[in-house]
């Protein structure tokens, strides 16, 4: 939890007051709902055209917050998300874009008609209205909620192994998960680390057949189905292993390890959404090439879409191709003056 987060959570009234300033903003042209690498991105391009940008966060830097050691963003060979999350938001207070930081999207209200305000209510009570709103509220890993999972977090559990698959050189490791992420997660990982131990709870896996090939053919892979992780281990520092029970026998095991990997999917911070705009049966937003969703004016980007993917390089870029759009759908409305203009 960062200072501002902590203080918030002291001052009992920092909420009210915090809401009575927002209810005072005029309308933005471009609202962004999210402080991740898609949001700043979106916030950035936004602020650059000159209109009236604001960005309305319930944690800037999101996701990014959580992730140590990041070595795929390209051309920088390493940094730590923190870090990261540090240069993007100062990189949008650079531009004159209103950010509001601590505040959490309820609702949004589509506008009457083409061209008019849409209404983003905010659990605080206050409301925020703009010309365009575009989505990038990320996505937030799928836990498995056992003993010993958030007390690793980030020092032997992870949850992106393309992010700290590297840290791992060497050392044995298990991935949760037996569908399409588990098992590239174990393909990808078996040719880092020492070896690599596959749980499953099903009694099959669920990957594509051509993965399961792929994967049956490495020597340093053991798979385990039928298993339910229930514990991960720890000398109080690091992990030192976990314990799965065999739900055919309903013994338990114990695997010696330094990682775990859990892929058991990512849930879309898109529930405030489900009344508004178009999701998937997953909960994502569904977007087209543009950014747009199926509500005129409203945009999305990043972890919380259909896009494939879920990379911070990747969501900058939808981000940015999401406040063009916005940008581009202002321009061609019938009264084309921006907020900021009037």
């Amino acid at each position: 939890m960062q200072l501002e987060q902590i203080l918030a959570k002291i001052d009992v009234g920092a909420s009210a007051r915090a809401a009575e300033k927002i209810k005072g903003k005029d309308a933005f042209d471009v609202l962004v709902i999210g402080g991740g690498p898609a949001g700043a991105a979106a916030a950035i391009y936004a602020a650059r055209k000159g209109i009236r940008t604001g960005l309305a966060a319930e944690r800037f830097g999101g996701q990014v917050l959580d992730t140590m050691a990041i070595e795929n963003f390209i051309s920088v060979p390493h940094t730590e998300g923190p870090k990261l999350a540090s240069g993007l938001e100062q990189h949008v207070k650079d531009y004159e874009v209103d950010v509001m930081n601590l505040q959490r999207a309820a609702k949004l209200i589509p506008a009457a008609q083409e061209g008019g305000l849409i209404t983003v209510e905010l659990e605080n009570g206050a409301s925020l209205k703009s010309r365009t709103v575009i989505l990038a509220t990320g996505a937030r890993w799928r836990t498995m909620n056992v003993p010993g999972e958030d007390q690793y977090r980030n020092k032997g559990v992870a949850y992106c192994p393309h992010c700290d698959g590297p840290l791992f050189k060497g050392k044995r490791v298990a991935v949760i998960g037996g569908g399409n992420s588990g098992v590239e997660a174990a393909i990808d990982l078996a040719g880092i680390v020492a070896h690599v131990t596959l749980i499953e709870f099903d009694s099959q896996l669920r990957a594509d057949a051509v993965l399961q090939r792929k994967l049956a053919s490495l020597p340093n892979v053991r798979i385990v189905t039928s298993a339910l992780t229930t514990e991960v281990k720890g000398d109080g520092q690091k992990v030192t292993g976990l314990v799965y029970k065999d739900r055919n026998s309903d013994e338990t095991h114990n695997v010696d390890l330094e990682g775990v990997f859990v892929q058991i999917g990512l849930v879309p911070n898109t529930e405030w959404l489900k009344d508004s705009v178009a999701l998937t049966n997953r909960g994502e937003i569904e977007t087209d090439f543009r950014g747009a969703t199926s509500v005129p004016g409203v945009f999305a980007a990043g972890d919380a879409t259909t896009t494939p993917y879920k990379q911070i390089v990747i969501a900058m870029g939808e981000g940015s191709k999401a406040a063009l759009s916005a940008f581009d759908y202002l321009i061609r409305l019938p009264t084309a003056d921006t907020a900021q203009a009037a």
